[in-house]
């Protein structure tokens, strides 16, 4: 039986040499490890912001690892997370351990291009981004939108190495894919 609560691990003190007890997450920050492993919401998109801030502001020199087995977030929120990776000095790496959908997926393929990985049976699904269809959309939001989703094609290229060409067709395939199948 799993115990309740966060388990304690033993720590070892790389400069003082000493071990002690710490919460898992603590000894995986220690290590320069960042997990997201969930729906990216505003509480959880602030705390890997502030994570990755600290980390980085710590010892740049070292490599920041970001392992990823989560569903995605919202749009603006995992943004976020991206514009943050890129204004870091540190290296991010990142690493699917299982999953890694929708805008997930893009902070996956957006870390530094000799630092990303997935595990062999890792599942990894990228889509173009969508709005909230609530009622009447205005023009203003839908062009917002587009803008969001040809900067995302854009960075995905850059980083990728591939044309932004290549990388919408692929998008529009896999939509006209699924919407063939229903």
């Amino acid at each position: 039986m799993m115990p309740i609560g966060t388990p304690r691990v033993p720590y070892r003190n790389p400069t003082e040499g000493t071990w002690q007890w710490v919460d898992l997450w603590n000894a995986l920050y220690r290590d320069r490890v960042i997990f997201i492993g969930q729906h990216i919401d505003e509480e959880f998109s602030n705390q890997t912001l502030a994570t990755m801030l600290y980390l980085d502001n710590i010892d740049h020199s070292k490599k920041l690892h970001l392992y990823i087995n989560g569903p995605g977030g919202d749009l603006t929120l995992s943004m976020a997370i991206y514009d943050t990776m890129q204004s870091l000095k540190s290296v991010v790496g990142t690493h699917c351990v299982g999953y890694a959908y929708n805008l997930v997926g893009f902070l996956l393929a957006t870390g530094e291009k000799v630092n990303r990985f997935a595990m062999p049976l890792s599942r990894i699904a990228l889509q173009s981004p969508a709005g909230a269809a609530r009622g009447q959309v205005c023009l203003h939001e839908a062009d917002e939108l587009l803008r969001i989703r040809d900067y995302l094609f854009k960075e995905l290229a850059e980083k990728t190495g591939q044309p932004v060409e290549k990388v919408y067709i692929a998008f529009i395939w896999i939509w006209i894919f699924c919407f063939k199948r229903k």
